[in-house]
């Protein structure tokens, strides 16, 4: 299960960030430019932190983020990255806070669902997390980190266990009676 938690935090929470923003704007000479790029830098490199393992700078940097944040796109994502990177830190309480704000915000993020899903699984609130995992389901049922918050959310409720048993005897056909 740890593996896929790696793996679920990794690729879905982190909302992406380096998308090319193409802005046109007058220079002195009247000829417009454009500037393609994350107008944001330090909520791409705290997620390109995040994404590199280091977790500790990725919230420093996407806190940076979050306070120049221009406009809603932004702080929804340095939200998500935020409970990405607490839960990542096991800091299970500030990623809630962090959530919690995001989906006040807007109830239609299914990246908020599934992060603070993952919360609740983690620290056992089995309820809770189902609940937010039917709600983020409701919203984007092919999302692949969703599928994976309930493989999370399944194997912690209702585990699989085997039921193979594989018989190493020997046959006594095969024995050798004296034992050598």
């Amino acid at each position: 299960m740890r593996s896929r938690f790696t793996i679920l935090v990794a690729t879905v929470f982190l909302a992406p960030l380096c998308w090319g923003q193409s802005a046109e704007r007058i220079t002195g000479d009247q000829y417009p430019t454009t500037v393609i790029g994350p107008r944001n830098m330090p909520l791409h490199d705290g997620a390109q932190a995040l994404l590199a393992g280091d977790f500790e700078e990725g919230v420093r940097l996407t806190h940076q983020g979050l306070e120049i944040a221009m406009g809603r796109r932004e702080e929804e994502a340095a939200l998500s990255n935020l409970c990405a990177g607490y839960i990542r830190l096991g800091k299970y309480s500030d990623a809630l806070r962090y959530c919690d704000i995001l989906l006040t915000r807007n109830d239609k993020n299914w990246r908020g669902y599934n992060n603070r899903a993952v919360v609740y699984i983690q620290t056992k609130q089995w309820e809770k997390a189902e609940k937010d995992l039917v709600k983020g389901e409701a919203l984007n049922p092919d999302a692949r980190t969703l599928k994976v918050a309930r493989a999370m959310y399944m194997d912690a409720v209702h585990p699989v266990r085997p039921e193979i048993e594989i018989d190493d005897r020997q046959n006594s056909e095969n024995e050798d009676p004296e034992g050598s």
